[in-house]
């Protein structure tokens, strides 16, 4: 073939090397292609607009259309040249390529050289050891490795350059006992072991006890006992007027329990608060129990005050504030910061009020910086009125105004933070000052805004922890937002490690989401556009649209046009999400987009509307999205086209269905219906198969599983196999068919689903979450603590997570709550006590998403045919009763839940089975010739699948009107 020819699509060459279009395949598939033909001897170079070059170590015979990227022929004298590029001046080590009808030729050596061994990396594979030949093989657990993050804990005195503290502050300390408060309980002391601290304290502890010890001497061994009983009421007054000096003696002398303690500049955070603040948990311990309000100090504060020595105090604290101003004024900032009394701290309880002090504030012996969290207790001084506040607040705004132009940023901002309470303030000025690192810790720990967070963890270089941050508190949208309109760079490189983050999770049209706005990312997601049209369904239609608007190729066009004309289910064949999309999206060629238009509103027609027959209350969305369709379509079709009508549906009558009527030949532990139409199911030591509608194999896999764990996006599914106490897992790849093994746990249960990246277990010390992910598994989230365990199963949707967790109350005795938090965060959002609702014999309760609990209880001798069915909530209490007694508890998943109980003949089982609390069964099945072993549940892609041990899968919709799939599984 002479070098000036075209080339035809089909004809075959002999190719040393190829181009690839990365910008337009993506760098995903590019990688994939340049591995696939990688040999010893390969160069990868990069073109200056992106594309990369692949030079084979030996020529090979390739179709043109079947290329990898575009081929290259290598010419006698060595020059790398296009197929059609016209002769021209060359020689060895050189490039000619054809771009934009013009010859071009680039020196290989001025191309910048890629190693692909870069790429590779052996923490994905799982580590064998080699076993005696004979011996018997079994899975081992992997050690977890603990990746819960723990908040940092910098030198704050050495950052700050703060000295030793003062003589001053040395003689506070020893008036107050020479210590602080301990970590996490604030400054305040007990009125016992606060009169204990100092010596003048224990010698009135000690005079008291001796009065009492006379008293009782009396009452007990003296002849004079009458005196005692006769004067009781004076001896009782003067104990207690003894006692409320000693106490008194203390709040003037020796009671700094001021605002804040401890050595690092504020109380460490924990429990569940703290983890929310931080982005982790703290370990088992990060559930504290509530602060304890000082009644009695709080109580003997207000008996104070109603003494001659109220007078004596109020002189303390003016002359206290009049001792700060002068060290202010002065510029004395180590004793004035040190010395000043915080303006707003948190509540001391629920009610808000903070709590009554006459004592002067600990002197604060931390480095002067803003503390990333501030746990100090509100405390209000009755001698400290509107007029003080006015002059602390000025006193404090002029000295952290001093302080920024001085250069002493810590101390300004620990002015503005600790002594103000404006940590947004704080992060602003330390923003200013670009302090970003210092900034986002003290924004997180003092739960700022989550965009916020995020900006400043990337703008600090911390990337991977602003990722962590986005993802748990969802806010990559809002923070991309915020760090683009400040720095465009930095923002779209935030989107494409938010698209990174959603690819690696397997959700694909989630990455093409987040990178789509920026119309520089939008080549990037071509590869993850082409995976979401394989995977089919929904997915497809979602995706096709998006190909259309980048133009990529006729063979996209004809595509969307035959799912457009089918005439399968609008839903499973994708065609109802494709017109919804296409409405949205207008394809990049006109003449393509009238086509296609034209036919998704024909389509519409037929389907009864954009949304389908189950558009419900978006009926007057679905007619906006027709609306915009018919604008663009065909104006002859679009004038003749009849408005669309939903068939209407039968009201009060329950869908009845009944099971294959015989048993498949495989056993089904676990099924779903995926959003393309076809079941996942899980068929224990024979492996897991993908079976259509009409109960033929589409695919299947030899690796063991025993459940499914499938990802929200529907992507990806975990395979667990079951061995004992162990949990061996594999990773399944619904787009590229590929299983990967993972790990082996030791856990007690998995969560039904999990977002393609966490997994929640339980383990020995709670529930854990893991990173599957990452090369070793890694717990990087705990809940529960000593004490607390779960009974019955997790329920978790995408956006929540429920359970029952039975704990202990202080005196031993058991109590029963349902919790519910919402997820990513892990935010505790609510805990209903339902022992009560457990009084009653009953089978094992299950936790619903929304909250409640579903119990059902055991045939009673009133009925004993029967099952009740009761959901707790804290709505008024709903009890259904059901023909037939249950042996099992109901299975659920999310708020969907079934009931299993025999036929009256004993041929059989019946399924009841609805969403939430309800007064009747939203459907029944029948499973003929079933053992007595429980019909499970699963909820996934908007339908529900039921499935039972002798083979048999049924699927329906959400409401449970329509029949999606019932099949038998067989080899």
């Amino acid at each position: 073939m002479s070098p000036g020819t075209a080339l035809s699509p089909r004809a075959t060459v002999t190719a040393a090397g190829f181009v690839l279009d990365v910008p337009v395949i993506g760098r995903a598939e590019a990688v994939h292609r340049v591995l696939a033909h990688w040999r010893d001897g390969a160069e990868l170079r990069e073109l200056p607009d992106g594309r990369w070059l692949l030079v084979l170590a030996e020529p090979v015979a390739v179709r043109v259309d079947r290329a990898p990227g575009l081929p290259l022929r290598a010419a006698a004298d060595g020059t790398l040249a296009a197929f059609g590029a016209a002769e021209g001046p060359s020689g060895p080590g050189r490039l000619v390529l054809v771009e934009a009808g013009r010859t071009i030729t680039r020196p290989l050596a001025g191309l910048t050289a890629t190693d692909p061994s870069g790429w590779l990396s052996p923490a994905g594979l799982t580590l064998h050891r080699p076993r005696p030949v004979g011996a018997a093989a079994g899975p081992e657990a992997a050690p977890v490795v603990d990746a819960v993050p723990t908040r940092p804990r910098p030198d704050l005195r050495a950052a700050a350059g703060i000295l030793p503290p003062s003589v001053r502050a040395g003689r506070l300390a020893a008036e107050t006992g020479g210590s602080e408060a301990p970590s996490g309980q604030g400054s305040w002391k007990g009125p016992v072991r606060a009169v204990r601290a100092t010596p003048a304290g224990r010698l009135a502890y000690l005079a008291t006890a001796l009065v009492l010890l006379g008293v009782g001497w009396l009452v007990l061994f003296s002849d004079r006992a009458h005196l005692v009983v006769d004067q009781g009421p004076r001896i009782v007054g003067l104990f207690a007027l003894w006692f409320v000096l000693t106490v008194a003696y203390h709040l003037i002398r020796g009671d700094r329990g001021g605002h804040r303690g401890g050595t690092e500049g504020g109380n460490a955070a924990t429990g569940a608060t703290a983890g929310a603040a931080t982005g982790a948990a703290t370990g088992p311990a990060r559930r504290s129990a509530r602060t304890r309000r000082p009644v009695l100090r709080h109580l003997l504060a207000r008996l104070t005050l109603r003494t001659p020595a109220a007078r004596s105090l109020h002189r303390r604290h003016l002359r206290y504030l009049r001792e700060l101003t002068r060290a202010f004024e002065q510029r004395r900032w180590d004793d004035a910061l040190r010395d000043a009394l915080p303006l707003a701290a948190r509540a001391s309880d629920d009610t808000g009020r903070p709590w009554l002090s006459l004592g002067l504030p600990r002197r604060f012996t931390g480095a002067l910086r803003a503390t990333p969290r501030s746990d100090a207790l509100a405390v209000a001084s009755p001698f400290h009125g509107p007029t003080s506040h006015q002059h602390l607040t000025a006193l404090y705004r002029h000295a952290a105004e001093r302080l920024e132009k001085a250069g002493r940023i810590d101390e300004a901002a620990f002015v503005l933070a600790d002594l103000l309470d404006a940590p947004a303030e704080a992060v602003a000025l330390l923003d200013r000052h670009d302090r970003s690192a210092q900034a986002a810790e003290l924004a997180e720990g003092r739960d700022l805004a989550a965009e916020l967070v995020v900006r400043l963890w990337w703008r600090a270089g911390e990337r991977d922890r602003a990722v962590r941050t986005a993802h748990r508190r969802s806010a990559f949208a809002a923070a991309v937002v915020r760090l683009a309109a400040t720095d465009p760079s930095a923002g779209r490189e935030l989107r494409a490690a938010w698209a990174e983050h959603r690819r690696a999770a397997g959700d694909r049209l989630g990455a093409v989401e987040a990178a789509w706005p920026d119309e520089a990312l939008r080549p990037s997601v071509v590869a993850d556009l082409r995976d979401a049209v394989a995977l089919g369904g929904p997915d497809r239609g979602r995706a096709l649209p998006h190909l259309l608007a980048l133009g990529v190729g006729q063979s996209t066009r004809a595509f969307a046009r035959a799912v457009l004309d089918g005439d399968g289910d609008p839903r499973s064949s994708g065609r109802t999400a494709l017109a919804a999309t296409l409405a949205e999206m207008p394809a990049a060629d006109p003449a393509a987009d009238r086509e296609l238009a034209t036919a998704a509103a024909l389509a519409a027609v037929r389907d009864g509307g954009v949304g389908g027959p189950d558009a419900g209350p978006g009926a007057r969305a679905a007619d906006a999205l027709l609306d915009r369709l018919l604008l663009r379509a065909d104006p002859l079709v679009a004038e003749d086209l009849a408005r669309p009508r939903p068939a209407p549906r039968p009201a009060g009558v329950t869908p009845a269905y009944t099971a294959a009527d015989r048993p498949g030949t495989l056993p089904v532990l676990d099924a779903a219906l995926l959003a393309s139409g076809l079941l996942l199911v899980a068929c224990g030591q024979a492996g897991v198969r993908l079976i259509g509608p009409d109960g033929r194999t589409r695919a299947s896999w030899d690796t063991p599983a025993d459940r499914l764990v499938l990802a929200d996006h529907g992507a990806v599914a975990l395979l667990v196999a079951d061995y004992g106490d162990l949990r061996e897992v594999s990773r399944l790849d619904l787009v590229t068919r590929a299983v990967r093994p993972w790990t082996t746990l030791r856990a007690r249960q998995f969560a039904s689903s999990f977002d393609g990246r966490h997994l929640i277990t339980e383990d020995a010390d709670g529930i854990a979450v893991l990173d599957t992910l990452a090369p070793r598994p890694s717990v990087v989230w705990r809940e529960l603590v000593v004490g607390q365990r779960l009974v019955g199963r997790i329920n978790r949707t995408s956006g929540g997570c429920a359970a029952v967790v039975r704990s202990s109350l202080p005196d031993g005795s058991p109590f029963t709550e349902v919790w519910r938090w919402d997820l990513p965060g892990w935010e505790l959002r609510a805990r209903l006590r339902v022992d009560d609702a457990l009084a009653e014999p009953h089978l094992e309760p299950a936790a619903l998403a929304a909250g409640g609990l579903l119990a059902a209880s055991a045939p009673t001798g009133e009925a004993p045919g029967t099952t009740t069915l009761c959901w707790t909530s804290g709505l008024p209490t709903v009890r259904l009763r059901l023909d037939g007694a249950a042996s099992d508890a109901p299975a659920t998943d999310g708020d969907h839940w079934a009931v299993t109980v025999p036929l009256p003949d004993g041929a059989g089982l019946r399924l009841h089975a609805g969403t939430g609390p309800a007064r009747g069964p939203a459907l029944t099945a029948v499973f003929p010739d079933a053992d007595p072993s429980r019909i499970g549940v699963r909820r996934h892609a908007g339908a529900v699948t039921y499935r039972h041990r002798s083979g048999r899968v049924l699927a329906t919709s959400a409401d449970g009107a329509t029949l999606l799939a019932n099949v038998r599984v067989t080899v």
